[in-house]
């Protein structure tokens, strides 16, 4: 790059204002990622696009991330937006093959904010840390006029080290791996949405928030054939896939019989007329294995117990590079894009 200062090239496709697509992780999110943020920033490390940076620092590796959390509503079953910001960045970190270590929190507060809401959340996120084994060492607070805020916002940032011997990154992924789903899709955003909207189903569904860290040293000790790993957060399991597929330069064929869905979110699925690999998670991963280890990493998995459900979900191939195609449950392929709207805006 020279030294001018970066201009934000134009036109920009989606045009001149920033859209709920933007944040959701599909094919928006990933225009300004790149046409904007990477083009300013332009360095190496961020090239990579992990979860996580990964950092040599006097001989040691480590991991490091941010992320911020826009939830709505604050709480919801199965978490809140406290406990959320621990497990989402914990597990960012966690992706790398990193063990995390330590946390940043910042708070936008809205003015009018009950002083009891704020205390609960803080509890939560203080109890989810405890939990994951890492400590929050530094932060922020900034206040802002009511009606600019919508409560409260949260952006942690995380710290993690990396083992010797380890090296994972979405660009990794070779012909004839394995895809490995940890659990069931689609029951964070299910959650939120039901919450948010009021809607009633047989069952109520939770969250799968979690930290999945634990689970990943036990992967990571089943089998040295891990390539990658992902968490499918926004933009569900179809964003995660079609990022490995294009930072790769791979094909990926999935099989949708193969992949867990609990029938309460299925039903809600079709119900409400949303694809679950769309669908937001926020304490599953995918990850890539070479097929010598694919099986012994998944039964390392399924003895853990954040990957009791985990399933070979599908293959890497070398056909139809970037592109993620998927076997449907009555025969014929079809092309899974990426997300080009936001289905649940405001789910993390």
């Amino acid at each position: 790059m020279s030294d001018s200062i970066p201009v934000c090239p134009l036109p920009f496709p989606a045009g001149d204002r920033v859209l709920l697509g933007h944040g959701s992780g599909g094919r928006l999110s990933a225009s300004l990622v790149r046409d904007v943020f990477l083009h300013a920033f332009h360095n190496p490390i961020l090239a990579q696009l992990d979860d996580q940076a990964v950092i040599g620092v006097n001989g040691a590796r480590l991991a490091f991330t941010t992320d911020s959390y826009v939830v709505k509503p604050l709480f919801f079953p199965g978490g809140d937006i406290g406990s959320l910001a621990v497990h989402g960045t914990v597990n960012d970190l966690a992706m790398g093959g990193a063990r995390p270590l330590f946390l940043s929190a910042a708070f936008i507060l809205e003015e009018g904010l009950p002083m009891e809401t704020l205390c609960r959340v803080v509890e939560s996120l203080r109890r989810a840390a405890a939990d994951a084994g890492v400590q929050v060492v530094t932060g922020d607070t900034k206040v802002v006029e009511k009606g600019s805020g919508d409560g409260l916002f949260i952006t942690t940032s995380g710290i993690g080290l990396v083992p010797d011997g380890v090296c994972l990154s979405a660009s990794q992924a070779r012909p004839g791996d394995r895809v490995i789903l940890s659990g069931t899709i689609g029951d964070h955003g299910i959650a939120i949405l039901a919450q948010r909207e009021g809607l009633q189903f047989d069952s109520i569904v939770e969250s799968d928030s979690a930290p999945l860290h634990t689970l990943v040293e036990a992967m990571l000790a089943a089998g040295s054939g891990i390539r990658c790993m992902r968490d499918p957060t926004r933009g569900g399991v179809s964003s995660a896939l079609n990022e490995i597929a294009a930072q790769s330069g791979v094909g990926v064929e999935i099989d949708e019989r193969a992949i867990p869905l609990r029938d309460d979110v299925k039903g809600a699925c079709e119900l409400l007329g949303l694809d679950p690999l769309y669908v937001a998670n926020e304490g599953k991963l995918l990850a890539i294995v070479a097929p010598e280890d694919a099986e012994n990493v998944r039964d390392a998995m399924r003895r853990h117990p954040l990957g009791a459900h985990a399933a070979v979900i599908g293959t890497i191939t070398e056909t139809h590079p970037t592109v993620v195609t998927m076997r449907t449950t009555v025969g014929p392929m079809r092309v899974v894009d990426m997300l080009t709207g936001d289905q649940l805006p405001r789910i993390c």
